[in-house]
């Protein structure tokens, strides 16, 4: 399992100091929260907070849209380079028009689904994608409850993966624990984000329990 700890956990008072013992403690990613205001009720970073995360960072950046107007955000973080940027289905009208932007920039595509989006909704747009982000909280804040549907929804996802693009990942994001991390594995889960779990714990002992 890759762990993506989410920095919306993190003390931001200290940020560059947050992000360097994340990274030593074994984060296989940095996963950054971008919030809008509109998309979901809550507000957190712009690029110029982004850019000094990548700078501190030895680990690639995950970087999430909660927002609208994806595009505009898009061509705000694509100079940063992260390794993927993923949006959410719900908001975008034209979403191979952008996963092909996203991969024109050398950045990997990803789709995010909210709680109550089935899988089934992006099906013909696996083969383009490098990666499915399955919310199992509402977004917008840190520190809720995982959803357990979420782990049925992984299931059926996986297995329209396997038909139409073996390659790529499913991500999970919002309650992960130890508690859940193997029911995760077993739904075919590749990659989960931990924001409340990591950095209110030990750094390196909650990745590594995570790396199951």
């Amino acid at each position: 399992m890759l762990v993506a700890p989410s920095i919306l956990s993190a003390d931001f008072g200290k940020l560059s100091l947050e992000i360097d013992a994340i990274c030593k403690a074994g984060c296989d990613y940095i996963h950054v929260d971008v919030m809008d205001g509109h998309f979901v009720p809550n507000m957190t970073i712009g690029p110029v907070v982004v850019e000094a995360v990548a700078k501190a960072a030895t680990k690639p950046m995950d970087i999430h849209l909660m927002v609208e107007n994806n595009t505009f955000f898009v061509d705000l973080f694509a100079p940063l380079k992260p390794e993927f940027i993923s949006f959410h289905i719900e908001e975008e009208k034209h979403p191979h028009r952008l996963i092909q932007k996203i991969r024109s920039l050398g950045i990997r595509p990803a789709i995010v689904l909210n709680p109550h989006t089935p899988p089934e909704s992006i099906e013909y747009l696996l083969e383009s994608l490098d990666m499915v982000l399955l919310m199992s909280v509402n977004p917008g804040f840190g520190g809720q409850k995982f959803i357990p549907s979420v782990v049925e929804k992984a299931q059926k996802l996986k297995a329209l993966i396997e038909k139409r693009n073996p390659e790529c990942l499913i991500q999970v994001d919002g309650g992960v624990s130890d508690a859940n991390i193997h029911t995760l594995k077993d739904a075919g889960v590749d990659v989960v984000v931990a924001g409340s779990y990591v950095f209110k714990n030990d750094y390196a002992k909650a990745i590594e329990s995570l790396k199951v």
